[in-house]
């Protein structure tokens, strides 16, 4: 029986759904799946009750990455394992990210190597990964990381739960960053395990290049303010500013920032040093 469950927010996205869930029931040991319906106008929700093992969660609106911490809460299993939409786990992943976990009581969360499409081509973040600057200590079972991918990664449940999961605040858009420093805060150890594989085929159905930038510009900032040094927040804003001469677009990600400092500033709690050493060491 499979101590981890798969957990997939969606939207709209029927027929990548039913491919990503098809993929999972190939699995060595069939995994548990909750499907977390964001608000979809489609048939995707039937589309995911229509497979066994898998329970759906329905929402009239879109809780974005949040939607994942609400999967997390009804999971059962000690360990919880993210897909995406449009992403899956190769056969063996999550027995051998178990073994990882059980043998490794530090150890919070696991992010997987990412292979892109058909070609199956490294995705850019997962060389950083394997050759992430803060080392590998002994009792690790592979680079320390303060960052991941969330359609590759999987976590300790009870770590995960601790630090209070994803952001609402943030929504979509580097939403990983905040769960890294979150869970390094808390001592728990993230790292990348290079055995433990995960397949993406984007959706031709996303959102612009340019919603994205902005979004992850937004959270950057937020990030910081609730997290990092006052100097680190000033070089953030001073770096957003001048991309924004050239791209007048990102001055909408620092409104829509400003609207929610107050909140951001709310729950602010910096980084330890430690832990502040290794996002600067992250940063180059």
């Amino acid at each position: 029986m499979s101590r981890t469950t798969v957990v997939v927010a969606t939207r709209d996205r029927a027929d990548e759904l039913a491919r990503t869930l098809g993929q999972l029931s190939t699995m060595d040991t069939l995994p548990p799946v909750i499907v977390l319906d964001n608000g979809s106008t489609d048939h995707t929700a039937e589309v995911a009750a229509s497979f066994e093992r898998v329970r759906v969660i329905r929402s009239p609106r879109n809780h974005g990455a949040t939607a994942r911490s609400q999967g997390v809460i009804a999971a059962r299993t000690p360990y919880v394992a993210f897909s995406d939409d449009d992403s899956w786990w190769a056969p063996d992943a999550l027995r051998r990210a178990e073994q990882l976990f059980d043998t490794h009581p530090r150890l919070g969360l696991l992010a997987g190597r990412t292979l892109v499409g058909p070609e199956e081509r490294e995705d850019p973040l997962t060389p950083a990964l394997e050759h992430s600057p803060l080392g590998t200590p002994p009792d690790a079972p592979g680079p320390l990381v303060l960052g991941f991918l969330a359609c590759s990664a999987i976590v300790r449940r009870s770590a995960f739960l601790q630090v209070g999961g994803f952001d609402p605040m943030l929504h979509f858009g580097a939403e990983e960053q905040l769960l890294s420093y979150d869970l390094a805060a808390a001592g728990w150890q993230l790292c990348y395990a290079k055995d433990v594989v995960a397949h993406h085929h984007p959706s031709p159905s996303r959102p612009s290049p340019g919603w994205r930038q902005r979004a992850e510009a937004r959270n950057q900032l937020l990030i910081g303010w609730q997290r990092r040094p006052a100097d680190v927040c000033a070089a953030q804003l001073r770096r957003l500013l001048a991309r924004a001469r050239r791209q007048p677009g990102l001055l909408a990600a620092l409104a829509a920032a400003a609207v929610r400092l107050p909140r951001a500033l709310a729950v602010r709690r910096v980084l330890p040093a430690a832990i502040e050493r290794q996002a600067r060491l992250t940063e180059g």
